[in-house]
């Protein structure tokens, strides 16, 4: 009779398929690896970008320049000034110009245009042929869309003129309507 052989855990046998998989298997985690270390180097690296153009943007250059008093008063009036002209620049120039333009000016004659920006006022010397054509004129004016509060400062006929034409000066509120402040 042959020996009986009694194998309640039976070795198992490793497969050629068994050890591909495997090494695929870290093959691949070794790759993912590696993907993701240059992934989170090349992240740092645009991090760092966008720090440096974001102090750039913002006028920090890292550096920290102490002012004496004198310089930190020129620099605030230097910054005050472009401020205003900045002010200026984006008042709507192009449609006071259109409204005083698209006016009827048989009898009137422009002489000046004086517009303040800061104070948002403009101040306008015309001439008038009579008196009726100086108050339509300003009649109109005060209709505009562009200007209000259409105030006469003074007025003057010109008496060593054959016709006699009325000079005058009006003050107005610039409104600016859709511009930025």
């Amino acid at each position: 009779m042959r020996a009986l052989m009694l194998d309640f855990q039976p070795r198992r046998r490793s497969t050629p398929l068994g050890w591909s998989l495997l090494a695929g298997g870290v093959v691949l985690a070794l790759t993912c690896t590696l993907i993701q270390q240059h992934l989170s180097a090349e992240a740092e690296e645009q991090q760092g970008h966008l720090q440096t153009t974001q102090r750039v943007l913002s006028g920090d250059t890292g550096i920290k320049v102490n002012l004496t008093p004198a310089e930190t008063r020129e620099q605030a009036q230097n910054l005050a000034e472009m401020r205003k002209v900045s002010q200026q620049l984006r008042r709507p120039w192009e449609r006071l110009f259109a409204t005083l333009e698209a006016m009827p000016r048989d009898d009137i004659a422009l002489l000046t245009l004086t517009p303040d920006a800061r104070k948002g006022q403009v101040r306008i010397s015309a001439e008038a042929k009579d008196l009726d054509a100086m108050l339509e004129f300003h009649r109109r004016l005060e209709a505009s869309d562009e200007l209000s509060d259409v105030s006469l400062l003074s007025h003057e006929i010109v008496a060593n003129v054959p016709e006699q034409p009325v000079r005058f000066n009006l003050s107005a509120n610039w409104e600016i309507g859709d511009a930025n402040p």
